[in-house]
């Protein structure tokens, strides 16, 4: 007892640095992050309060795995999932030629056009990334596009799933902010498409102040015949698409039923297109419960370390560090912008949103600025996160289906541009946007 009293002693300041001193150093031991911050949680708790303090944890892991949200994640991880295994988005960018014609950069573009749909249809990023890095990465090189160029549009354009509803990111940030997830999805669109157009802007402005990265396609007549089968692949999309996002914004249905909507949508897609099989569904659940399992085990710890920091005062006592910063609330925002893009850098964005929002959306409401912004320019600064090296997973997912020549380090090298878009496109959400 009289260890635990010892500890108590010690100051909020020394217990701050203790906990996170020890989380980072077994995160260094490549432990996966929940279990690095359940066992950090539970050390934690023991030495501060004792055997008494368990029960706390499991009312907050309770808590967090409680949330009716997760139902909707799970249901878009699924559509993702089942994306994948059929050749939806193969047929979407083929209808897609019909758009990039022969603009010079034209196949860039279209990638980037199906990059945004995809993302509309499923949120997921992994799956976003290796769809295009299959199918249009490929093209483009064959087509003589400058590599970089190509890699850049296919690992940013798939990442574009961070900012266009139903956005994961922008779900697991209404869940921890307690914020309408349905005026998250109102205010990210708009956002989202203007990062897609700077990417746009920049693969045209590429292509004509240097044309040998972006050659022009050949003349093509497309047979009538053939542009009714092209149209005819933007349908299937398109509607599920339509039927998501125009039931949450007319306010037919909530997230969570729009998303099992779109599950039915891509369902009832793979039956028409007959590619409906039990191996294509036994696969996509299999995905989906592996990648739902690993948000759910990274919130677990996450939930249970922030309730024993804020047991201990540990939130009072950092947001009076970050708030105190400045007198200038956006100077406070900016400093909690570089701490997620640090994070960025080493961490998984469950763990960052879980770790950081109970932290910061508190100050920002004190601070008179609007949450709901704040989770727009939280989901761009998670964009950023998805790219910056050293550990930027979008990298990672297009490495695993390209060439065996390109290298990692020529993807970060393609990825700076798109990196620096990402970057603009933050600072006008934060000084024009506010």
């Amino acid at each position: 007892m009289q260890a635990v009293l010892d500890l108590q002693a010690m100051g909020i300041e020394t217990a701050t640095a203790l906990m996170f001193g020890l989380l980072f150093l077994l995160l260094l031991t490549g432990m996966p992050l929940a279990f690095v911050t359940l066992l950090v949680a539970l050390v934690s708790a023991l030495g501060f309060y004792g055997t008494m303090a368990i029960p706390l944890i499991a009312s907050r892991i309770f808590s967090f795995v409680n949330s009716f949200v997760f139902v909707s994640v799970t249901m878009f991880v699924l559509m993702a999932a089942l994306l994948d295994r059929s050749g939806i988005a193969r047929d979407l960018f083929e209808a897609m030629r019909l758009m990039g014609g022969r603009l010079r950069g034209g196949v860039a573009v279209q990638t980037l056009a199906v990059a945004v749909v995809l993302a509309a249809m499923s949120g997921i990023i992994g799956g976003e990334v290796i769809l295009l890095g299959v199918i249009a990465l490929p093209q483009m090189l064959r087509l003589g596009y400058d590599r970089k160029l190509a890699i850049g549009v296919c690992c940013a354009g798939g990442a574009l799933g961070t900012m266009v509803p139903p956005s994961i990111v922008l779900i697991i940030y209404g869940l921890t902010a307690n914020v309408s997830i349905g005026a998250l999805f109102s205010a990210a669109f708009l956002p989202g498409l203007m990062l897609a157009a700077l990417y746009v802007a920049y693969v045209l402005i590429r292509a004509w102040a240097n044309p040998s990265v972006a050659p022009a396609l050949p003349p093509e007549e497309i047979p009538a015949e053939e542009k009714r089968a092209l149209l005819a692949g933007l349908v299937l999309p398109l509607a599920v698409v339509a039927f998501v996002l125009g039931s949450i914004y007319l306010g037919i249905a909530s997230v969570t039923e729009a998303s099992a909507i779109g599950v039915i949508g891509v369902l009832l897609s793979t039956l028409l297109r007959r590619e409906c099989s039990l191996d294509l569904v036994i696969g996509a659940a299999r995905q989906t419960l592996s990648t739902v399992g690993t948000i759910v085990w990274i919130g677990i710890g996450a939930s249970a370390l922030i309730g024993v920091f804020n047991l201990m005062g540990g939130i009072r006592f950092v947001s009076g560090l970050i708030a105190g910063v400045s007198e200038e609330p956006i100077v406070v925002v900016l400093v909690m912008m570089g701490i997620l893009f640090i994070l960025g850098m080493f961490l998984d964005w469950v763990g960052i949103a879980l770790l950081t929002l109970p932290i910061f959306v508190p100050i920002i409401k004190d601070l008179g600025y609007d949450p709901v912004w704040f989770g727009v320019v939280f989901a761009m600064n998670m964009q950023v996160s998805f790219l910056s090296p050293p550990f930027g997973p979008a990298a990672f997912y297009l490495k695993s289906v390209t060439p065996p020549d390109i290298s990692l380090a020529e993807i970060f090298t393609a990825l700076l541009p798109f990196i620096g878009l990402q970057v603009l496109a933050l600072a006008l959400l934060l000084f024009v946007w506010v």
